[in-house]
Formats: C-alpha cells, structure tokens, sequence
C-alpha cells in the first residue's frame, strides 16, 4: 500500500466543484461551508452523517485511560472523551481495492 502525501483542502474542493458545475467559487465556497457546517452541527447533536458513496461519520465515547508521557517513561491518566469514527460505503471500498 502506498502513502500519498497530498492532501484536497477546501479551496482545491471549491475549486473543482467551481470547475465542473460552472457556478462561482464564491458560490460554491458558500455551499461547501454550509455543507461543512451541517456535519459538524451533526455530530455534535450525536447524530450520525452518511454520505452516500462515501461512507458514515459517527461520535464514538473513548474510555479514559492510562497512557505514557511522549520522551518520558512517565504514566499519566488519558481522561475519557469522544472521536469521530469513519465507516467507508461498499461501494468505495470496492472503488478502491479495483473491484
């Protein structure tokens, strides 16, 4: 497997959406954040987001735990939180393994 170390940001998106729809990336930089905005009020709400064709954002509780200092040997404690979790679509996975 490969590592590819270039990365498509927000204005490459705008960009390209910009490019294939024919609208202003003005306009398109408005819907992208909107967008972008819903998500995050999404999984704020402990909802979960599917993107058809791409997969399901979802939060995930962590448990605290116990953990070492980074340079150190030192224990310390890892409180409890939460991560977002990404469950990629069948169809992207098959996409990309060149099913």
């Amino acid at each position: 497997m490969t590592k590819t170390t270039e990365k498509l940001n927000k204005s490459a998106i705008v960009d390209q959406v910009a490019e294939r729809t024919g609208l202003s990336k003005k306009q398109v930089d408005g819907a992208v954040t909107a967008v972008l905005d819903t998500v995050v009020e999404a999984l704020r709400g402990g909802q979960a987001v599917t993107l058809p064709g791409l997969g399901t954002l979802s939060v995930k509780d962590t448990a605290a735990r116990e953990g070492v200092k980074p340079g150190t040997t030192e224990k310390i404690q890892i409180p409890a939180g939460k991560k977002v979790a990404f469950k990629i679509s069948v169809g992207l996975k098959n996409e990309l393994n060149g099913r």
